[in-house]
């Protein structure tokens, strides 16, 4: 990769020419490589912020990063208003318009074969949080073995009581990750049906999302633009059934479709 001089900057790739004069706020003058029937919209940038060592550099200021990804995304989604998109993460980066063309060239089949599955489509996220003191409660008086076990407790000298309490908080445990698990695959399962393809992704800690509560399902699914309507409605009715239970869901989109693009399965690599 070149230090200095331009580089370009891949966003995206589809098979219709894309409305980049509609790109409202793009900080770098947008433009089009045509090849084989698809198109790849690009940008040149500066070989110094995004070449080996200034990008090393950069991806340490989160500063930078969030304006860079933000407007990174901002320019797919504007995009994929007007048409089926490939996605590309950020930073993917070639030399020159000629290797960019050359990528097309080896993967334009199965990127035209991506894109045909991904038409009328759109990606839609479904997290789950679970507030874990507020489902505790909720299984305290719901289960009735561990109802048990606390009026044992109650009614017992201290040394019982001791080994109760063990017994009860080791039941408890275990009767709250079933839950977990269960309300995570059913929301999973009843998602899944009213979608074209559905993945689960790894869980994020909370210093990422910044929430108070644990993440217990990370997941995407590819909707039919169709079916959105009845996906929005199953998801509703899944917020109000678990609104009290300890569980938020929170959905999102439509996003770009990196879940469903294949391409961790391309070995596409800046050139």
């Amino acid at each position: 990769m070149v230090k200095n001089g331009r580089l370009v900057y891949l966003y995206c790739v589809t098979d219709s020419e894309p409305k980049i004069k509609q790109i409202e706020d793009s900080q770098n003058d947008l433009y089009s490589v045509c090849h084989n029937s698809l198109y790849a919209v690009a940008a040149k940038v500066e070989g110094n912020e995004f070449g080996e060592e200034g990008l090393k550099k950069n991806m340490a200021d989160l500063e930078w990063v969030k304006t860079n990804a933000t407007l990174h995304e901002r320019i797919i989604e504007q995009i994929m208003t007007n048409t089926c998109v490939i996605p590309f993460k950020f930073g993917t980066l070639f030399n020159t318009d000629i290797s960019l063309r050359a990528m097309l060239e080896e993967y334009g089949e199965e990127f035209k074969v991506i894109l045909r599955k991904l038409d009328n489509k759109e990606e839609w996220g479904i997290k789950i949080y679970c507030d874990t003191e507020k489902l505790k409660g909720n299984v305290i008086n719901d289960e009735p073995e561990i109802l048990k076990i606390e009026n044992e407790i109650n009614s017992s000298p201290a040394g019982k009581a001791f080994f109760l309490k063990k017994k009860k908080a080791k039941l408890l445990s275990q009767v709250v990750n079933r839950k977990i698990n269960e309300s995570g695959q059913e929301t999973f399962d009843s998602l899944k049906g009213l979608s074209f393809e559905a993945r689960i992704n790894k869980l994020l800690p909370k210093e990422v999302t910044e929430r108070d509560s644990e993440m217990i399902l990370n997941s995407a699914f590819l909707v039919d633009k169709d079916e959105v309507g009845d996906f929005i409605n199953m998801v509703d009715a899944l917020k109000v059934h678990y609104e009290n239970k300890g569980f938020f869901i929170d959905c999102t989109g439509p996003w770009p479709p990196y879940n469903f693009c294949g391409l961790s399965k391309q070995k596409v690599q800046n050139v």
